[in-house]
């Protein structure tokens, strides 16, 4: 059984939401949401509550197709950050000039799947 879980717009760069998806990728979903738990960077928050969610999707689908569902056997099949829109912003500087702030955002995608599927 395979499930996806989405964020779109989310305040963090890409860069640094990198770093945080390609430390969970490949894993089993129960250690990779142990591992974010405790996780240093701001990101990790949101990134554990889009792999909860898409094993709550992988759950929901099993019940769905009355299959045997077990959180074990997950794991992070695949898991990527796409640009989203950047929010351009504009600060003073000395003798009227300006610098341009570029507030990045990113889509987080994570899917998780069987063991037996992903194997």
């Amino acid at each position: 059984m395979e499930a996806k879980a989405q964020a779109r717009y989310v305040r963090v760069t890409p860069q640094k939401a990198r770093r945080v998806i390609n430390e969970i990728r490949g894993m089993r979903a129960l250690a990779a949401v142990d591992l974010l738990k405790f996780a240093p960077q701001a990101i990790a928050t949101d990134v554990k509550k889009i792999l909860e969610s898409a094993m709550a999707n992988a759950r929901y689908a099993a019940e769905q197709a009355n299959e045997r569902f077990d959180d074990a056997d997950l794991i992070v099949t695949a898991a990527y950050v796409d640009e989203g829109p950047t929010m351009k912003r504009i600060q003073p500087r000395a003798q009227g000039r300006a610098n341009r702030i570029l507030k990045r955002t990113s889509h987080i995608t994570v899917i998780v799947g069987d063991e037996k599927k992903g194997a």
